[in-house]
C-alpha cells in the first residue's frame, strides 16, 4: 500500500550529528559483514559503524597481501553522512598495512571508480555506499582489478575475514590520516577530467548539443553534480541545465517515496516527481536523474513522463544495435524485460540472461561481449566503458537518443508495435526467514509436475536465483531479497494486463504452499 505520505517532503530533518554518533558507538554488538549483490549495507550503528570499514580494509589489504596485489587502491564514496569518515577510515587502515591509497578530495561516483581502475591508476577500490538506500543506511563496496563488482569467491574471503576483525578488532591496523599522507601512503587525485574527457567517445555532445533539445538534469544530491557541471560546460551544452545542485546528506529536499521513506531512487515516480513536473510544464523536453553513487539512472519525457527502466533499456538496446555495434550480445538480469530477447532475435544478436546483480557481466563486458548490459532496477553499461553501472552514461545516452531520433516514450511504442507489447510488475511480499529459506532450497525439479500456468505451458524451469518459471509468452519469478524479508516477485506477459493478473494471481499461490 502506498502510504499517504509519499512524495511529500519530509517534516523533520535527520539528526547528523546522532547519526555520526551511531557510526561511532553503535549501541549494542556491530551484525555480522555480509555481502550482497554488490558489498555490505545496513543502518547506521550495528548495521553498519565505523568498526565494519576498519574490519572490510583490513579484510581487503590481509587479501592483497596474500594474493600478492600491488598498486593503489582508489578509496571514496558517496554523498552520505559518514561517507567520508568512512573513506578515511579505510584509507588509514590500508596505510598501515603499506598498501598506497589514492583519496580524492571529492565524493566519487560508482562508475568513476571501475573507470579508474579499468585506467591502470588503481589496481582496486574500496567505495563508501548505500545507493539509493535511505539516508540512515550506510555501506561499502569493494571492485577488483576487473573494475567490477567484486564476485562470490572474493566477497565470501572477505566477510569471512572482515568477521574474524569484527571479534577481534585489536588485530586491526591503522595509522593516522596526516601520518600517512607525510609517508607518501596516501595521496589526492583528479578522478573528474578522465572520467569526462573520456565520456566523450562514446556520447555524441556535439548532436545533443546542435539539436537544443531542452534537458533538466537532477544529480539527486549525489556524486554526480561536479559530474554534469563539468560536462555541460567541456561539451558546451548550453541546453542543459542542472535544475537542483542541493547537496545534503539528510537528503530531506527529496520527496518521500511509495512507503514514506526517502530514497534517492531514479526510477520512482515518488523521489522523481519534481523532474516529471519539469518535463509535464513544457518547460523542458527531457529530465535525467542519476542516484547517489551515480550508478543507477532515470529519465523523464514530455510523451512519456517518467520512464520505466525497461523501456529505457530497449531505446538504448535498439538504438546501439543499429548504430553503435561493439560486441555481439544483449545482457540482461533474470528480472528483465524479455522484449530485450525479441529486440535482440530480430536484429541478430545474441541474448545473455544472467542471475541479478552486475557482477555477472563484469567478465561479458571486459570482453567486449555486450553491445549493452543491463538490469530492470536502472543500471547499465556498455562494452569498452565501465563493468559497472553508470548512471551518467544512461543519462547521457538517452539524453542523445532524443536528439537524434526523438521521445524516448514513442521510440519505446514503435519497438512494442514491431515485437509486442509487454504487461510487466515487480511486487516486493513481506515474509520471514524460514520462508526466505524454503524458497532459495527449492530446485527445478520440484516443479517436473507442473504443466501450466495461467493457460500457457511451462517450457523450461531456472533455479539459479530463486525460481523462474518460463510460459510460452510469459514468465515469473520469485527470489528472497539478501537484505530484507521480503520476497521480490516479478512478472511479464505479452498477452495483456488481465493475462498478468492471473500470472500473478497463480504463481504467488504456488509459492505460498
Amino acid at each position: 500500500m502506498v502510504s499517504e505520505l509519499a512524495g511529500t517532503l519530509t517534516k523533520h530533518k535527520l539528526d547528523v550529528a546522532a547519526l555520526k554518533d551511531a557510526f561511532y558507538h553503535p549501541q549494542g554488538a556491530p551484525a555480522p559483514v555480509k555481502f550482497g549483490t554488490s558489498g555490505h549495507r545496513g543502518q547506521l550503528g550495528t548495521g553498519f559503524c565505523a568498526l565494519h570499514a576498519k574490519a572490510i580494509a583490513q579484510s581487503v589489504a590481509r587479501l592483497h597481501k596474500e594474493r600478492g596485489i600491488t598498486g593503489p587502491v582508489l578509496v571514496g564514496g558517496d554523498t552520505r553522512v559518514v561517507s567520508r569518515d568512512t573513506a578515511n577510515l579505510c584509507a588509514e587502515v590500508l596505510a598501515a598495512n603499506n598498501i598506497p591509497v589514492i583519496l580524492p578530495d571529492m565524493p566519487v561516483p560508482t562508475p568513476v571508480f571501475s573507470f579508474e581502475i579499468l585506467s591502470g591508476r588503481a589496481v582496486a577500490c574500496l567505495n563508501g555506499t548505500a545507493s539509493h538506500n535511505p539516508p540512515q543506511d550506510m555501506g561499502l563496496k569493494y571492485n577488483p582489478s576487473n573494475g567490477g563488482p567484486a564476485d562470490a569467491e572474493l566477497t565470501g574471503q572477505i566477510e569471512k575475514y572482515a568477521n574474524e576483525y569484527l571479534q577481534n578488532p585489536a588485530a586491526i591496523q591503522t595509522m593516522p590520516l596526516e601520518e600517512a599522507r607525510q609517508k607518501g601512503l596516501v595521496k589526492s587525485a583528479d578522478v573528474l577530467t578522465p572520467y569526462v574527457t573520456a565520456l566523450g567517445r562514446i556520447i555524441d555532445f556535439k548532436a545533443i548539443a546542435k539539436s537544443g533539445i531542452k534537458a533538466a538534469i537532477h544529480p539527486l544530491g549525489g556524486t554526480s553534480l561536479p559530474y554534469y557541471e563539468a560536462i555541460k560546460k567541456q561539451y558546451h551544452l548550453d541546453n542543459m541545465e542542472i535544475v537542483d545542485k542541493t547537496q545534503d546528506p539528510t537528503f530531506s529536499f527529496i520527496p518521500l517515496d511509495h512507503d514514506g521513506k526517502i530514497r534517492m531512487d531514479p526510477s520512482s515516480k515518488y523521489p522523481m516527481s519534481p523532474l516529471i513536473k519539469l518535463v509535464e510544464s513544457g518547460k523542458y523536453a527531457f529530465a535525467g536523474a542519476s542516484d547517489p553513487d551515480a550508478d543507477r539512472f532515470g529519465c523523464a519525457t514530455q510523451a512519456g513522463g517518467l520512464i520505466s527502466p525497461n523501456h529505457a533499456l530497449c531505446v538504448m538496446a535498439d538504438y546501439l544495435l543499429k548504430h553503435r555495434r561493439e560486441g555481439n550480445s544483449i545482457g540482461r538480469t533474470l528480472g528483465t524485460t524479455a522484449l530485450l530477447d525479441r529486440l535482440a532475435a530480430a536484429q541478430g544478436a545474441q541474448l545473455d540472461e544472467v542471475n541479478v546483480g552486475f557482477k555477472y557481466f563484469v567478465r561479458g563486458l571486459a570482453r567486449r561481449k555486450y553491445v549493452i548490459a543491463g538490469e530492470e532496477s536502472a543500471g547499465m553499461s556498455v562494452s569498452g566503458w565501465t563493468t559497472e553501472k553508470d548512471g551518467i552514461l544512461a543519462v547521457c545516452l538517452l539524453l542523445e537518443i532524443m536528439a537524434k531520433q526523438g521521445d524516448i516514450a514513442h521510440l519505446y511504442d514503435g519497438l512494442t508495435q514491431l515485437y509486442g507489447t509487454p504487461s510487466y510488475t515487480r511486487i516486493d511480499v513481506p515474509t520471514d526467514d524460514e520462508t526466505k529459506r524454503k524458497i532459495k532450497a527449492l530446485k527445478k525439479t520440484d516443479f517436473a509436475n507442473l504443466y501450466t500456468v495461467a493457460g500457457e505451458r511451462v517450457t523450461q524451469v531456472r533455479d539459479t536465483d530463486g525460481i523462474k518459471i518460463y510460459l510460452q509468452a510469459s514468465w515469473f519469478l520469485v527470489r528472497p531479497s539478501g537484505t530484507e524479508n521480503i520476497l521480490k516477485f516479478y512478472a511479464e506477459t505479452f498477452l495483456g494486463e488481465d493475462h498478468l493478473q492471473r500470472i500473478v494471481e497463480e504463481g504467488q499461490k504456488l509459492f505460498s504452499k
